[in-house]
C-alpha cells in the first residue's frame, strides 16, 4: 500500500487522460520534440529536461514575471521559477537593463570591474561574512569550497547528509543505507569509490552527526540548513546549532549551502537562525537569473586560505594550479547583473510580500487535503512550501524518500500543466516570487482541487494508506 492512500490503477487510468490531453494540446512543443531528437540528445539540450512529468518535452516561447507562454500559445503561472534561479521572477526590469546596458560594454574580459567591489561590499552587508569569491554555478563555488576545506585542515573527508543536494560535485553524490556510506543510485560513468573520503549521516541525527566527526578525519560537514531535493525535510530545533557547535569540538569546518534555501528570507537561514558558518554558498538568484554563484567566508578562515596556499607553494616549488576557477567566473555581465539584483531586486521589500503570500498558499493546501481526506503534509521555508504523500513531515532524506509516490506525482503536475501551471518538478513543491498574486495561489489550489476530485471519483481510488 502506498502512503498517499491513493491507489495504483487509479492514477494509471488518470495520468493517461492527462496525456492524451497534453500531446493533443500541444502540436507544436511536440513537433519541436521530434525535430530536436536529430540533434540533441534525448531531444532537450540537457537531459534531464527530458525527465519533467510530461509526455513529450514543453517549449517555451518567452517568460516573464512569474508566468511564461509556450510555443502554443499557452499562459503558464509559474510556480517553479528556475527552480529558485529566477527566484524573483523572470527578466525583473533592473536585470533587464543592466543586461542591456553591460552588452556594449564587455561581457567577459577576466579581469575585474567596479561592479565586483560593490558586490563585495554589499555581499559581505547582507550575509555577515567578509570575503567573498564568485564562481559560475552553486556546484563550482561547493568544489571549490570544498578544495579550501581539505587544504585548510588537511583533512580528506567531507561529510553530508543523506538525501542532500549540493549541486554536481561528485563527492556528494552519496547515500547513507544500513548506517553505511553508498553510492547514489544511478550514476553514470562513475570510475572511483567515493565513500573512500565521503561520508552519509542521516539528518537531524545528532548521536550519528557526534560519531562521525569525533573519528576526527572530517575536513567540513556541508549541508543546506534545510533539505530541499529529496522533498522538504526541516531541521529539529537546535539541530543546526549542534552542527556548529559539533564542527567546531572536532575541528572540521561548516560549510552551509543557502541555493535554495534563500527563499527563507534576505540573509537566509545563516542569518535568521544565526548560524555561523565558515564557509557561506548561495547560487542560482544570486544575480537574477544570469548564471553566477558566490561563497563567503570568515577572516579566520581567509588567513587558513592563504596559509594553505603558501604550503602549497612551498611543497610543489611553483605557483603550481589550485584546482579552482573557469575563465567565465565573476564575467563582467554576472558581476552587473548580481549588482543590480542586491541593489534593487533582492530586497527586504520582495520578501516582505512572498513569505505571507507562501504561508497562505501552506495555509490552502491544508485545507484542500483535509477536505479531501487525505493525510499529506506541507511543509514550508519562507517563500517556498512542499507537500507530501505523508501524514507526518518527515525528518530525514530516508523518510522523505519512503513518502515518494513517483507516478501520482507525475500525474497531479501533468493535470497541472495542462491547465497552465507549473510547479517544481521531481517532488511537490512550490516558491512564490514578488510577481506571484493572491489569484495565483487561488487558481492553483482550485486546479488541484480539480485534480483531486477528478482523481478520487475512479472506482476504488483510495485505498488505506501506511
Amino acid at each position: 500500500m502506498s502512503k498517499s492512500g491513493i491507489c495504483e490503477s487509479a492514477v494509471a487510468i488518470f495520468a493517461a487522460n492527462e496525456r492524451r490531453r497534453f500531446i493533443e494540446s500541444n502540436p507544436k512543443s511536440v513537433a519541436l520534440a521530434e525535430r530536436a531528437k536529430a540533434n540533441l540528445f534525448n531531444g532537450v539540450p540537457m537531459h534531464w529536461m527530458s525527465d519533467w512529468s510530461m509526455p513529450t518535452p514543453l517549449f517555451v516561447q518567452h517568460a516573464k514575471a512569474a508566468r511564461f507562454t509556450d510555443v502554443d500559445d499557452h499562459e503558464y503561472i509559474d510556480f517553479c521559477l528556475g527552480d529558485t534561479g529566477t527566484m524573483f521572477g523572470h527578466s525583473p526590469v533592473p536585470i533587464a537593463r543592466a543586461i542591456a546596458e553591460q552588452a556594449n560594454k564587455g561581457l567577459t574580459t577576466m579581469l575585474p570591474g567596479e561592479d565586483a567591489v560593490v558586490c563585495g561590499e554589499l555581499l559581505a552587508q547582507r550575509f555577515g561574512l567578509p570575503f567573498w569569491q564568485v564562481t559560475a554555478t552553486a556546484t563550482d563555488a561547493n568544489r571549490n569550497v570544498l578544495r579550501w576545506a581539505r587544504a585548510i585542515t588537511r583533512r580528506n573527508t567531507l561529510l553530508v547528509f543523506d538525501g542532500c543536494y549540493h549541486g554536481t560535485v561528485d563527492d556528494v553524490m552519496v547515500r547513507c543505507r544500513d548506517g553505511k556510506t553508498v553510492h547514489r543510485s544511478g550514476l553514470v560513468g562513475q570510475a572511483y569509490d567515493m565513500t573512500q573520503y565521503s561520508r552519509s549521516i542521516p539528518f537531524n541525527d545528532i548521536q550519528a552527526l557526534e560519531a562521525a566527526l569525533a573519528q576526527c578525519d572530517v575536513c567540513a560537514l556541508m549541508c543546506e540548513p534545510a533539505m530541499t531535493n529529496i522533498g522538504m525535510v526541516l531541521p529539529d530545533p537546535g539541530f543546526m546549532h549542534k552542527c556548529r557547535e559539533l564542527t567546531l569540538k572536532y575541528g572540521s569546518l561548516l560549510i552551509v549551502d543557502e541555493t535554495h534555501t534563500i527563499s527563507t528570507g534576505i540573509g537566509g537561514c545563516t542569518q535568521l537562525w544565526d548560524l555561523q558558518p565558515d564557509f557561506f554558498v548561495v547560487g542560482k538568484p544570486i544575480a537574477g537569473g544570469v548564471p553566477c554563484a558566490v561563497f563567503g567566508f570568515t577572516e579566520q578562515v581567509a588567513l587558513a586560505m592563504t596559509d594553505a596556499q603558501e604550503n602549497v607553494r612551498k611543497d610543489s616549488g611553483g605557483h603550481g594550479h589550485s584546482g579552482m576557477g573557469t575563465t567565465l567566473s565573476a564575467n563582467a555581465l554576472a558581476m552587473r547583473c548580481m549588482r543590480a539584483n542586491l541593489e534593487e531586486v533582492m530586497t527586504q521589500a520582495a520578501y516582505d510580500y512572498m513569505l505571507p503570500l507562501a504561508a497562505g498558499l501552506a495555509q490552502g493546501l491544508r485545507y484542500l487535503f483535509k477536505q479531501h481526506r487525505l493525510d499529506w503534509s506541507v511543509a514550508e521555508l519562507g517563500a517556498r512550501c512542499e507537500f507530501q504523500f505523508c501524514a507526518t513531515p518527515p525528518r530525514n532524506g530516508a523518510e522523505a524518500e519512503a513518502a515518494f509516490h513517483d507516478s501520482l506525482q507525475i500525474a497531479l503536475h501533468l493535470y497541472l500543466i495542462n491547465r497552465g501551471i507549473l510547479i517544481t518538478p521531481f517532488h511537490n513543491m512550490t516558491l512564490c516570487s514578488p510577481q506571484t498574486s493572491h489569484m495565483d495561489l487561488d487558481r492553483l489550489i482550485g486546479e488541484l482541487d480539480g485534480a483531486l476530485t477528478a482523481l478520487l471519483a475512479i472506482p476504488g481510488a483510495r485505498v488505506a494508506s501506511t
